[in-house]
């Protein structure tokens, strides 16, 4: 279904020139053109929901569960703006564990960065109107990517009245090659998938934005000339 509502382009691979005296064209689907979803959609829950790729689980299968038919795979790809299913859909862990072991010498030693922990100085700020859930008063927030240096360096704090020193591998800890790509594999898993009742407007516009309109290279609706 997808193939089949993509435009062609009548390529011109051979143009008029020495020691040619005619042109020769070749058809071929026009993958320049591409649907792009408004990002506006995204915000509107009355048309998409988000959904947990399962481990292993692929787009034909995702889209038989959701709309009953795995063909609407490219329409579950489109709205998440996956290009390349290969490398932007998730893997299975397995996958990803045999993708790092033939990568890399020594994923699971190799450090890829830092991340610190949330350190609270045990304090909060109390809201001006004296009502409301107090705000924590932190030292260094979470999950903020360091260097090997801030690593190795004792990590100094004042809570307002008392200076504390902590050693910079309690604050932080280094994240492995293999922790590195798993968390890029896990971060993939939630997809939008539209729902169900808005599939035959989203083909119908897919239909309508492939087709061409009048210019110097028009043919027909589904086909236009271009030379090189």
């Amino acid at each position: 279904m997808f193939f089949s509502n993509i435009p062609n382009i009548k390529y011109d691979v051979k143009p008029i020139q020495y020691p040619h005296t005619e042109r020769e064209f070749c058809v071929a689907k026009n993958f320049f053109r591409r649907y792009i979803i408004d990002k506006d959609v995204f915000s509107y829950t009355v048309m998409m929901n988000k959904y947990a790729v399962e481990d292993g689980q692929r787009p034909d299968q995702v889209a038989d569960m959701a709309y009953g038919n795995p063909h609407y795979d490219w329409i579950l790809l489109m709205t998440n703006n996956i290009i390349n299913p290969l490398f932007d859909w998730p893997k299975s862990d397995n996958a990803v564990q045999q993708y790092c072991e033939s990568s890399y010498d020594d994923p699971y030693a190799e450090i890829v960065e830092y991340r610190t922990y949330k350190i609270s100085t045990g304090k909060f700020l109390q809201p001006d109107s004296g009502s409301g859930t107090p705000v924590e008063i932190l030292a260094l927030d979470e999950g903020v990517t360091v260097d090997e240096t801030f690593y190795n360096t004792p990590f100094h704090w004042f809570d307002g009245t008392n200076t504390y020193t902590m050693p910079g591998s309690e604050v932080c800890r280094p994240i492995t090659r293999y922790e590195y790509e798993m968390e890029k594999n896990e971060s993939r898993r939630e997809i939008w998938l539209l729902k169900g009742n808005f599939i035959p407007l989203f083909i119908d516009d897919f239909k309508e934005w492939n087709l061409y309109h009048d210019s110097s290279d028009y043919i027909t609706k589904t086909i236009k000339k271009t030379g090189v």
